[in-house]
């Protein structure tokens, strides 16, 4: 029987942390990883471990959310977990029975450099999905050949796993995955105020997006359109 997703106190999933809104050219080189992941988070796709990797921004965490999102939608169990906000905990009590769970995706992986207790909760979990026949999905900003991984076991079962990197959107498609953005949360931003946003502001996708919301938020507190002028002013740049 099927035990029910759970996640752990102060973690959640963003709504918008989905498939259908990860932005992908005709020609995106993450076509294939995307496709594969969508297989692998609704149980379609028998791999045991997926390692994605990729700059901060690149949307490896959002893929990690949309795979949870996606399990949940087709039944199955999940646990995600945010390495960057649960380092604090005891790794054995946190990982400790996610076996059983159907998929478990395990967030900012390269935290595990410089942390043995975690290293070995994280060695011991990974075996224990295998033995399980469950499905672990893993995320970090490093690949594992490029991890400082004391534990010799765990780095080599790392690289044992399936490896992808995301690789970084070029300018016109962010431009492109603003305005695609927008309009899902219901307004159009223009061509040219996508372009003064990504000329003047941090240029990862995520940090792009986080701007993006709180345009929408100041849009609809002063009921005024999204302009140059307006962006200047809320935005301050």
């Amino acid at each position: 029987m099927s035990i029910p997703q759970q996640l752990p106190l102060g973690v959640s999933l963003r709504d918008d942390a989905t498939f259908d809104n990860f932005y992908l050219s005709e020609s995106d080189p993450n076509r294939q990883v995307v496709a594969l992941l969508q297989s692998f988070a609704s149980g379609q796709n028998p791999e045991a471990v997926i390692y994605i990797w990729g700059d901060a921004g690149s949307g490896v965490s959002h893929l990690l959310q949309s795979a949870c999102q996606s399990a949940e939608a087709n039944g199955r169990s999940f646990q995600y977990i945010p390495m960057a906000e649960l380092m604090a905990m005891d790794p054995v009590v946190l990982l400790d029975g996610l076996e059983q769970l159907d998929l478990v995706c395990i967030d900012d992986l390269h935290l595990l450099e410089g942390q043995p207790e975690w290293q070995t909760a994280m060695f011991h979990l990974y075996n224990r999905v295998r033995d399980s026949g469950r499905q672990l999905l893993l995320g970090a900003r490093k690949s594992p050949r490029g991890m400082d991984i004391s534990l010799a076991d765990l780095l080599s079962r790392l690289q044992w796993s399936l490896v992808f990197q995301l690789q970084p959107m070029n300018d016109r498609d962010k431009v492109a995955a603003l305005r695609r953005r927008s309009r899902l949360r219901g307004f159009d931003l223009p061509e040219d105020v996508a372009q003064y946003i990504l000329h003047r502001a941090p240029r990862d996708t995520r940090a792009l997006f986080l701007l993006l919301e709180q345009l929408d938020r100041a849009s609809l507190m002063a009921q005024r359109k999204i302009t140059i002028p307006f962006v200047k002013q809320v935005l301050d740049i």
